[in-house]
Formats: structure tokens, sequence, C-alpha cells
């Protein structure tokens, strides 16, 4: 849950803060430090977070692999921490599959999903839940009288949950199959979860709803820092969704100054990719439906772009082939800083997977989530809001910035067609969750937004409910809102940097 700073987000942040200590410190002998921080992160002799200390700092082993860039390994495999580990110098490493990765030894083997009778049960006379269960795996025990379920007969349809009047019923699911919006997630053969990655498309929702932290994916966080420390020009192309992401009190202006405190040339800002990627797709919309594509669904959410091209191949036309803002903001930065090494900053773990393919890993270096951005923060010790105010980071639209909003990407391209076509109406939709994408998508499938320009979002709220982020949703979309409606501009062909589209699309 963002916002909720639980155990599994007191050790992921301890992860990556040593990870990039790691990094720094490039005197280190670093397969003898890495097989000391877990006795680091997890001291003493007894375990802190599980009820045995060796077990949690296996686990912690395997994170901190990840966090290199390195792959994981199973239980089994009795290797040090640092087997292999001159290969995080190496850039192709981290880009071997899988990104998402479930830690087997930590999982804690929930049931996929199974109906449970609570000690709410009251044992009443009117017992619906037996009258309802339609294959009668629901029995009142008149010795206890309580209801009790055969699981071997009840088929998880719900209905006797519904029913009861104490709520004494709950359906119980894994949390992160249930959290898993392409049905990726089953059960091994010793009931573990394993990922289908021919479905994942890795919005990273099972990662942040696992309770027990077993799942993980890699992280750039030691490449990103050699790379600065190499002499590399490297820019930051930060994410509309940071706003309040590192403290309340840090603005535009002091994340700059960190950025730039830890060696960053300067700092972009992809709200200005957001109004070049409305712009195009306003353009596509226009000369394209209804003529020659029924609809035209966005195409800035990777995950969701990805899961409608899997699932709905028909349709496949009909995602925009604008560049995302990630990818745009990147080719913008090089074509104005020649040698420039760029780092996505934000709140997603699907953009990492972008980022893998090779027609975007010439243009987007690196990408770090805003968790992973707070541990080299840390690992600094730089209190960001403490800093000196410097400019702002770049001039953006107030619909630009509200990308990173459910609802924000489809009102910018309409804005777009508003402003160059006053006497166009455009509908559209829009939808949060891979699960209501598929919904959405099924509908146009059907004809039932024939006209229609549809946004999709992989995660709750949009982007501010990424993986990455750190902060309630709701007060993420606020500040957001907040900080767009502070922009120079209000429509996104309005910025200075539209007239740059066409050369970046060459």
């Amino acid at each position: 849950m963002r916002g909720v700073e639980t155990r599994i987000q007191e050790i992921r942040h301890k992860i990556f803060t040593e990870v990039a200590r790691l990094a720094y410190d490039v005197d280190a002998d670093i397969d003898k430090r890495i097989e000391e921080l877990p006795y680091k992160i997890i001291p003493g002799e007894v375990g802190k977070y599980r009820n045995n200390v060796f077990w949690e700092r296996a686990i912690v082993g395997e994170r901190l692999r990840l966090a290199m860039g390195l792959p994981s390994r199973s239980a089994a495999e009795h290797a040090p921490i640092s087997d292999g580990i001159e290969a995080a110098n190496k850039a192709e490493t981290y880009y071997t599959p899988p990104l998402i990765n479930v830690l087997k030894f930590a999982c804690n083997g929930c049931a996929e999903k199974r109906v449970v009778v609570t000690e709410g049960c009251q044992g009443c006379l009117a017992h619906p839940c037996e009258e309802v269960c339609p294959k009668g795996a629901v029995k009142l025990d008149l010795n206890d009288g309580k209801s009790h379920i055969d699981q071997e007969k009840c088929i998880k349809c719900g209905r006797c949950a519904e029913v009861c009047a104490y709520n004494a019923i709950i359906i119980q699911e894994r949390p992160c199959a249930r959290a898993c919006g392409m049905d990726a997630i089953s059960t091994d053969e010793n009931g573990k979860a394993e990922i289908d990655y021919d479905k994942c498309v890795s919005c990273g929702q099972c990662l942040v709803n696992c309770p027990f932290g077993a799942i993980s994916d890699k992280s750039q966080i030691f490449q990103v820092i050699r790379a600065i420390q190499s002499g590399e020009r490297v820019y930051a192309a930060v994410a509309p969704a940071f706003v309040g992401q590192f403290g309340a009190k840090v603005t535009p202006g002091k994340l700059r100054a960190a950025m730039r405190e830890l060696g960053f040339a300067d700092v972009f800002e992809v709200a200005i990719g957001a109004d070049l990627c409305a712009t195009q797709e306003a353009i596509d919309f226009v000369t394209e439906v209804p003529d020659k594509k029924p609809f035209l669904a966005t195409s800035c959410c990777p995950a969701w772009s990805v899961m409608a091209k899997k699932l709905f191949p028909e349709q496949a036309e009909c995602i925009s082939m604008a560049l995302t803002p990630m990818t745009l903001s990147a080719r913008l930065i090089k074509s104005q800083h020649e040698a420039a090494k760029v780092v996505f900053i934000g709140p997603c773990s699907a953009k990492k997977l972008e980022a893998m393919r090779r027609s975007v890993r010439s243009e987007v270096d690196f990408v770090l989530t805003f968790e992973e951005m707070t541990g080299i923060f840390e690992a600094k010790n730089i209190d960001v809001a403490s800093l000196e105010e410097e400019e702002d980071v770049n001039d953006a639209s107030t619909d630009g910035r509200n990308f990173a909003v459910a609802g924000g990407v489809a009102k910018s391209v309409v804005d777009v067609i508003h402003n160059m076509y006053p006497d166009r109406e455009i509908k559209t939709v829009n939808a949060e969750g891979l699960k209501e994408c598929r919904k959405m998508l099924t509908l146009a499938k059907a004809g039932k937004y024939n006209g229609y320009l549809l946004e999709g979002m992989a995660c709750p709220g949009g982007c501010v409910g990424g993986a990455g982020t750190m902060q309630p949703i709701k007060k993420s979309a606020a500040q957001v809102n907040l900080y767009a409606s502070k922009a120079n501009h209000v429509n996104s062909n309005e910025t200075e940097h539209v007239k740059e589209l066409e050369k970046l699309l060459d």
C-alpha cells in the first residue's frame, strides 16, 4: 500500500541505499562488501521480520542482486551473493529477462482462491449460506453451531459470502494474483507463485501488493551512479508524478538542485514529452478516426498498450503509434546535448520494460523509480527539502503535467484537437487498472466506442499509482493537479517545445 511505511518498504529502502553507497565507493572491494550487506541490513542473531534471521538474510541477498541489475537465483543455488557480480558493470546484464522476479523462498505459498468461514459466524437460523450454495458445500455443524465449507465441493463462487448477514464468510485471493490484470500469476508444483512472462506486461502491481515482499524487479541504481562517476553527461528526465514523492516541501527547484548535487548534468521534465505526445496523438486522431480506424487508444502507458496488443491483436492498429513521453523527452534531450545519457526517473516498472526494447534503448539509457532515487539521496545524505531553490524544471503545460493522473491524457489530446478544430466533438472514455482496461477494449471491439478516444492506464489513479511511488494515490493526484495549475501554458500544443515535434519524429 502506497503511503504506508511497512516492513517491506523499510527493507527495500535499505537495499536501494546500500547499493547506492556501494556504487559511490569506487575503492570498495565489491565482492566482499556485498557479502557483508545482509548482516548490516539484518543485524543481530534474531530475525526482525521473519522467525529465522538466516532466511531473512538469504532473501536480502537476492534482493541486493536484483538491485544491482543481476539475475535472481533459486534457493537451491548455494553460490555466494557476489557470484558473477562483475557483470553489474556491463549494461547488457540488466537487459537479460526477466525484469520482475518471484523470490520463491520468500513466497508464502498463499492459496490462489478460497472461501472461508470466520469466527464471526453466528450459526443463524436462516442459514442462507447453505441455501444458496449450488454445490452443497456449506453445512451447519450443530455441535459447534457454525457453518463449515467443504473445500472439495466449493467452486469459489462467493454466493455464500454475499448473503451472510454478519459478513462472516470471506473470499481470500492470493494478493499478487488479484492485483494482476493479465492473469499472469499462477501456482507452481510447490504452491509458490510464478509469473507467466508471455502474459506479464511488467506493470509492477504484483510487486506492491505482495504482503511478503516476495516479488522484486531489477534496478539500475549501480549503473547510473557509475555512469556519472565515469564522466558521462547524464541528464535526468523526471516524470510529472514526482510532485510530493520526495517530501511535501520538495519543490521542482529543490529537486533540480539535488540532482545537480548528485552530478547530473541537468534535469528535464517529462511533461514536455507529454505535450509532444498529446499533440502527435491529436493529429493522429483527426486524420484517422473514423475514416481509417474505428477508434484511437492512447499510447503513453506501456503496460496498457502491450496488454492491448497481446490480448486484442485485431484492434492493435487502433493503439496510437505516437511515441511515449519518456521517449520523446529523451530524443529532445539528445537532440540538444551531444553525447548525452538519459535517465528516466518516474513511478513506473513498465517503463523499465519499455526501455529494454531495442528501439527505445538508444533513446533512454537508464530507468529509475522514485523509490530507487530516494535511496540514492539517502546514500549521499542529501536532504532535498533543505536545499536552496534553483530555477524550476522545464516549461510544460498544465495538460502535459496532468498526464500523470487518470483522465489527464485524454483531456490533453482533446484540448489540442479543440484548439486545432474548434467545432470537432470528441467522445472519450478512460479506464484505470488492467482489468478495467480489458473491459473497455472488449466493449470497443464490440463497436461500443466507435469514434472515441480511449485512454488506458495500467495503475489505479494513473501514473501516480505506479509501483515506484511512495505516497497515497489520491494525495499524489491532488498535488499533481495543483502543480499543473501553475504552468505558464494550459494546452499541450501551446509550448515552445511543440515546434520540435516534426524533427523528433524524423
